[in-house]
């Protein structure tokens, strides 16, 4: 069981008492200078944990004072979570909780159940608690950052979808191979840029295969769209039952280091999450430069505008496919990667869970462009983290799928998408 507590401000709060009863007795512990706190279970069970209050930061109080119970399970990772304020709680109580039976749930943090909590920040700052403008600030800087790692994915989806009119449901696997991939090789290279490196290089590999294997015979026998769209779902399936049969439901840790903290302008954000977005910036940018500057990219857009047309002037089709998966699968696979540092953790159905908001990015921007699917995956990461400032945490995603329809109702080719005449 672990959590990590924040001041206010959004600074670790070292030095905090915990106590956790169940099991085989009381234990103590303090959160270190990143804040982070963690106690050793043995056995599956019910667990209380609470905060000694008289070890609180000057000026800072709990949010609620009742413990936290957790159901723990073996070789799961749960949280206890804790939000501290610069005002007393008017709502909680200033004396220990009766005897009604009545206690504040925990819940269990991974990244697989919830991918939006990163940086373990507490279930009470997640939604709803009305606005300030650090705290706007601190979730624009979060949404900036899934906005970012967002856009890698959505490159691939989108473009697959322009050359060859496939909705790719299994892309979001590609998330998760990807992160699976870096865990495993950090065991063995511990080294992260080496792993970055081996990721990109097997998951382009992956892309090169899928397409060979997979998806240009299906072309070749010529199955509707519909058709392979339904193997594309059979296709994620059967990826996220490999990877839960040969990982379960463990939370793979990509770097198990305690990641540092550093604050900028006010907004406060881990070493990795500030290296993942440069990461990605670079990329995006690159990504742009070839599809407008280089041979690669004239011909992608042109299959793009109208295949049989660029077919008749001389382009090779289906090469230029084959290096559409082949990089789209590569940044989809690098996304995940850098996905699960940031949110500490990858999970066999990670992926799965920013399947909608991938497509939800690549339809808001136009579907078939890469222009399109980096803007609107900016605009829905965005969207996303801040409306957790109003609205609860579980009803962020409907946020922005709710601006996305409006969009759509005004705009139904998307922002960077072009009408079209059918029939």
């Amino acid at each position: 069981m672990q959590g990590i507590i924040k001041t206010s401000e959004g600074e670790p709060a070292a030095g905090i008492e915990l106590t956790m009863t169940g099991g085989e007795g009381d234990e103590t512990t303090t959160t270190d200078e990143n804040g982070r706190w963690s106690f050793s279970v043995s056995e599956a069970g019910s667990y209380t944990v609470a905060v000694t209050e008289e070890s609180l930061p000057d000026g800072q109080f709990l949010k609620s004072v009742d413990p936290r119970t957790v159901d723990v399970k073996l070789h799961t990772v749960s949280a206890a979570l804790f939000g501290l304020s610069d005002e007393p709680s008017q709502a909680a109580p200033t004396t220990e909780p009766d005897d009604s039976g009545e206690e504040s749930e925990g819940a269990e943090a991974t990244p697989g159940a919830n991918p939006n909590a990163v940086e373990g920040q507490p279930a009470a700052e997640a939604g709803g608690d009305g606005f300030s403008w650090p705290r706007f600030w601190q979730q624009l800087a979060s949404g900036i950052r899934m906005g970012l790692l967002l856009s890698l994915g959505a490159v691939g989806l989108s473009l697959v979808y322009g050359t060859t009119g496939l909705s790719n449901f299994s892309h979001a696997e590609m998330l998760s191979m990807g992160g699976i991939f870096a865990f495993l090789f950090m065991q063995i290279t511990g080294n992260l840029w080496l792993t970055g490196l081996i990721v990109v290089a097997l998951m382009a590999g992956v892309g090169w295969l899928q397409d060979a294997v997979l998806w240009k015979p299906l072309r070749k026998k010529r199955l509707s769209l519909m058709q392979m769209m339904i193997v594309s779902i059979g296709f994620s399936i059967v990826l996220q039952n490999i990877f839960q049969f040969f990982f379960g439901a463990n939370i793979l840790r990509i770097d198990p280091s305690t990641p540092k903290t550093v604050r900028i302008l006010g907004v406060t954000l881990t070493v990795q999450s500030y290296i993942a977005m440069g990461i990605a910036l670079v990329l995006i940018i690159a990504v742009g430069l070839i599809m407008k500057y280089t041979r690669f990219g004239r011909a992608t857009r042109a299959v793009a505008d109208n295949r049989p047309l660029a077919e008749a002037s001389g382009i090779d089709v289906q090469r230029v496919i084959r290096l559409v998966w082949v990089m789209g699968v590569a940044l989809a696979g690098l996304s995940g990667m850098l996905i699960g540092l940031v949110l500490n953790g990858i999970a066999w159905n990670t992926g799965w869970h920013f399947l909608l908001l991938l497509f939800a990015a690549v339809i808001l921007g136009g579907i078939g462009t890469a222009f399109g699917a980096i803007v609107g995956a900016m605009i829905i990461g965005i969207i996303v983290e801040t409306a957790n400032i109003w609205l609860p945490g579980d009803l962020k995603h409907a946020a922005a799928l709710f601006i996305l329809i409006v969009v759509l109702l005004v705009r139904p080719q998307g922002l960077f998408g072009r009408k079209e005449r059918i029939g």
